[in-house]
């Protein structure tokens, strides 16, 4: 059993999306089931219509490249960071984040980029040392999260703030989902609305927390990554393997009462729910309702590798303002990589 000191705990949230430019607009948007999609201002899909995305409103539709990105990111960054910033530790933060996968728009070498230039924004307020970026995708964030604790509870690093961010509204990423029949329309119902997000989380251990007067929001009671081969877009069928073995893990290691909770990236993609429903056989009875899940995708569009931190933005909200549906939370996503990633979130009271 893990001592209550090396529990580790979320500290600090930030989100911004096309709904809100803070998490609780967003929480709050979600929560009454607002959809920010919308036309795109030019792009038009190839049946002639207008595609169908969420966006940014705060950032110039013509902002482009690694720049919409970290613009996108940085309000995010430091609303993750503000509770850190107020108690005036002093401590070093290691920044772990993630990006969409390569694609067309977003080349090799393009995570590296956002991060090295957030990094160059976020050190006027922080003294950033270690951590590094992928480019994981959907499941990136949480991945990221993974990461996190192990550097935690190896004690090679003291306060790590994760996250992911990305944007689908490159015009190359746009024809290019256009083109692989993934965008939703009227022609294409199983496609998704592409659209752009942030979200961070800042993580620390329960003692480390109270040391430095940070008051734990939620406790990662787990997470856990697995591999998926037989990916979307392949000709082969999907049967929840890696999903599954990623519940698996999680479970095992965390050994706990069924989860009240589930938030997942299902977006439209038929792939996606035929995933989870084999997943959750292979898990049988760790879940409350496995058919009672949410997908924000649904409100804020598909915002790819921002996914992760913006769940756990949404289960911190929750908790804070009395409508969580219990202690337990089980939030997941999947890369078209294959990655797969599963975090459970327990709420603050059990590391009070």
């Amino acid at each position: 059993m893990m001592a209550k000191g090396d529990t580790i705990v979320v500290v600090g949230v930030g989100a911004r999306t096309p709904l809100g430019f803070d998490a609780a607009a967003s929480a709050a948007a979600v929560r009454a089931g607002i959809s920010a999609i919308q036309d795109h201002p030019y792009m038009i899909d190839r049946y002639g219509e207008r595609m169908k995305v969420t966006r940014d409103t705060g950032v110039d539709v013509d902002l482009r490249g690694a720049d919409r990105i970290v613009e996108i990111a940085q309000s995010a960054a430091l609303d993750a960071l503000r509770p850190f910033l107020k108690s005036g530790a002093t401590l070093p933060v290691t920044l772990v984040l993630s990006t969409g996968e390569p694609r067309p728009g977003q080349p090799e070498g393009f995570a590296a980029q956002v991060d090295t230039r957030l990094r160059q924004r976020l050190a006027q307020h922080v003294v950033l040392e270690g951590g590094g970026s992928t480019a994981g995708g959907h499941a990136g964030g949480l991945l990221a999260i993974y990461h996190a604790c192990k550097s935690l509870r190896d004690g090679r690093a003291k306060l790590c703030l994760v996250g992911g961010v990305d944007s689908y509204l490159e015009p190359e990423t746009l024809e290019w989902l256009d083109e692989n029949e993934q965008l939703h329309s009227e022609t294409t119902t199983y496609g998704f609305c592409p659209g752009e997000a942030a979200g961070f989380a800042l993580l620390t251990t329960h003692a480390a927390a109270r040391a430095h007067g940070l008051v734990p929001l939620l406790e990662i009671v787990g997470a856990s990554i697995a591999s998926e081969e037989n990916r979307i877009k392949t000709e082969t069928v999907v049967l929840g393997e890696g999903l599954g073995a990623a519940f698996r893990s999680l479970f095992q290691d965390a050994p706990i009462d069924k989860v009240d909770r589930i938030i997942c990236d299902m977006n439209g993609e038929r792939y996606r729910g035929n995933e989870y429903g084999f997943a959750v056989i292979r898990n049988p009875g760790r879940f409350k309702d496995a058919a009672d899940f949410e997908t924000p995708a649904d409100c804020w569009g598909d915002v790819g590798a921002a996914s992760g931190a913006l769940f756990i933005s949404l289960v911190t909200e929750a908790d804070a303002r009395g409508y969580q549906a219990g202690p337990l939370s089980l939030i997941w996503a999947s890369s078209e990589n294959g990655a797969r990633a599963a975090v459970l979130l327990g709420g603050p009271r059990r590391v009070g």
